[in-house]
């Protein structure tokens, strides 16, 4: 499995075998509205055979993947580049200033894609600490007579995340994921180019939306490869400290995408998995729950540690039964809740 290189707050990637012994990992059709580090959609365990759709109204985010897809060498060049604090404000910057422009041209523009911009902000997700990277809140702001610093530090602990993490010591040759490879043929890369390879070739038949997440749940996109077809909601939560949806009033949005499931939930020929935390509001009868654990993180509240013991998978009546080892799939259809 191909891993994002990027480290993101709410990541479902312990949540995967779950999400897909539900859905059925052969399943024909895919849609994930929110796509975020696409940790679900990377963690299928073996690809389909018909479309995989995701979206995000985040267009750093979304040109990210387009960018990966399409030209992922140059992703990996923009990409490979020593932690500095001073490159990571000012690309910071170039980023938030340019999101607007960035974000309408790949709603208009379904080949367009910006392979620098991609790489940069996917190098600084990984230097930067905590939550905030690109939220538009920085990293400089002024009081009405003076600018004010408020530059966010990078990454300098042992173990950075994604792009920057070093690899522990192997034999006489231990390399970090920033070290180049040794020449191996024609073109001797570094394994930051590897990995945005492996992502480029995972990614070959994925469309890539960036917008309103109800564009990609309607009846055409769902039919496109066929049914059933499985939609992953993971809207962001409308309590919690990390929010991880940039420009997205996270209340409104869960609550819209959780009413979206409950009014197509008794579609059979849909299999819907809903995200959230336990003991929030319910879902109706005939949904099942499935509690896991989510890694603590940056998380240091006494709320934040709870969250994470609270992340729950619904389960609409369309999808397949869970067992206990998350393999085994039985019909739910008839089952009680």
């Amino acid at each position: 499995m191909t891993l994002a290189p990027f480290p993101w707050f709410g990541g479902k990637s312990r949540a995967a075998p779950i999400a897909w012994a539900a859905m059925g990992a052969d399943v024909p059709g895919y849609i994930e509205p929110f796509a975020g580090s696409l940790a679900v959609l990377l963690g299928r365990p073996s690809l389909g055979h018909g479309p995989e759709t995701v979206n995000d109204a985040d267009g750093l985010l979304s040109n990210f993947w387009r960018a990966v897809r399409a030209d992922p060498d140059a992703v990996a060049a923009a990409a490979d580049w020593p932690v500095n604090e001073v490159d990571l404000s000012a690309r910071h910057l170039r980023l938030v200033s340019q999101r607007a422009a960035l974000t309408e041209r790949l709603q208009v523009d379904a080949d367009f894609y910006d392979a620098k911009l991609a790489g940069w902000w996917g190098w600084g997700a990984c230097a930067w600490i905590g939550s905030g990277w690109c939220s538009g809140e920085g990293p400089w702001s002024t009081d009405g007579e003076r600018w004010i610093d408020r530059r966010q530090l990078p990454h300098l602990g042992d173990e950075g995340m994604g792009i920057n993490r070093q690899l522990p010591h192997l034999g006489d040759e231990g390399m970090g994921i920033n070290r180049k490879l040794p020449h191996l043929g024609d073109e001797g890369r570094g394994a930051v180019v590897a990995w945005m390879r492996a992502l480029a070739a995972r990614l070959r038949g994925v469309r890539v939306a960036c917008g309103d997440w109800e564009r990609v749940t309607t009846y055409s996109v769902q039919r496109a490869g066929g049914f059933p077809c499985a939609i992953l909601l993971d809207p962001p939560y409308p309590e919690g400290e990390m929010a991880y949806s940039a420009g997205c009033d996270g209340v409104d949005v869960w609550h819209a995408a959780r009413r979206w499931a409950i009014d197509n939930g008794n579609d059979r020929q849909l299999r819907i998995v809903f995200c959230g935390y336990e003991g929030g509001e319910a879902m109706p009868s005939g949904w099942r729950s499935v509690s896991w654990a989510q890694r603590k993180g940056y998380a240091s509240t006494d709320d934040a540690l709870d969250n994470a013991a609270r992340e729950t998978l619904w389960l609409s009546p369309g999808c397949l039964a869970v067992g206990a080892d998350t393999g085994r799939q039985l019909p739910m259809f008839g089952a009680s809740p």
